[in-house]
């Protein structure tokens, strides 16, 4: 945690140049600006340690160029009770470690672990990289209440979570917040006290031409700046 109780947030990622990353590059100074937050890139090949900060992104741009050490992070999140955001890469990864280590099935990933049975996140029929969609939030989410119509969704994905995967993360308790034609599930909400929420679509895009500051991130940064004010996380003890 950054002096004098900053609330902070790593993205966890690795900065590729790819539009997804200098979206977020142009949305860090106006965190700063709007609502006092400092937003740092946390290489994922990097030593870090998850509970110095106050909330975690994990963006865009898997593979990761340590895929380990998210799947590590992920855990130390839920069980720290960090405020978590997790868009398009971000969201599959979530879906993977929840269902490993929550629900306690095999779960792997199409893209990094090749295509199988147990595939939690399959190739999507139709990619949705650069593609827009229609996303409609579900009514009675806390999505919802975040973002009350439908709105246009950017994408850069060509994977996703599989049918199965999301029946059994909502056997689990997951609920879904949004739906998208070809894309499913557009965000998830994990169950828990502490904002942790996962997206398709990015909401950044759009940062770098003064595009409004989406809902999802504001919801995101109103749970870290609670954060902040309860003072450093602390591990769930087993």
């Amino acid at each position: 945690m950054h002096p004098e109780a900053i609330p902070t947030i790593a993205l966890l990622g690795d900065d590729r140049g790819h539009i997804s990353h200098r979206e977020l590059n142009a949305l860090i100074p106006r965190l700063g600006d709007e609502f006092g937050v400092v937003a740092e890139w946390v290489p994922t090949d990097s030593l870090f340690d998850v509970r110095d900060y106050d909330g975690i992104w994990l963006v865009p741009g898997s593979p990761y160029a340590s895929d380990d050490a998210v799947y590590e992070a992920l855990t130390a999140v839920r069980e720290s009770q960090l405020p978590f955001l997790g868009t398009c890469g971000g969201m599959q990864y979530a879906v993977i470690e929840y269902v490993r280590n929550v629900i306690g099935a095999a779960a792997t990933h199409a893209e990094s672990d090749g295509e199988a049975a147990d595939n939690a996140v399959e190739v999507l029929a139709c990619s949705l990289y650069g593609e827009e969609r229609t996303v409609t939030p579900v009514a009675g989410t806390q999505f919802h209440s975040w973002c009350d119509g439908p709105f246009t969704g950017m994408h850069f994905c060509n994977y996703a979570p599989t049918v199965q995967a999301i029946s059994a993360l909502e056997d689990a308790g997951v609920v879904v917040g949004a739906r998208a034609e070809d894309a499913g599930a557009e965000v998830l909400e994990f169950p828990g006290d502490v904002f942790f929420v996962t997206s398709m679509f990015q909401p950044h895009i759009g940062a770098s031409t003064g595009a409004p500051i989406h809902p999802l991130i504001r919801a995101f940064i109103s749970a870290v700046a609670g954060a902040a004010s309860r003072g450093p996380a602390k591990a769930v003890e087993a």
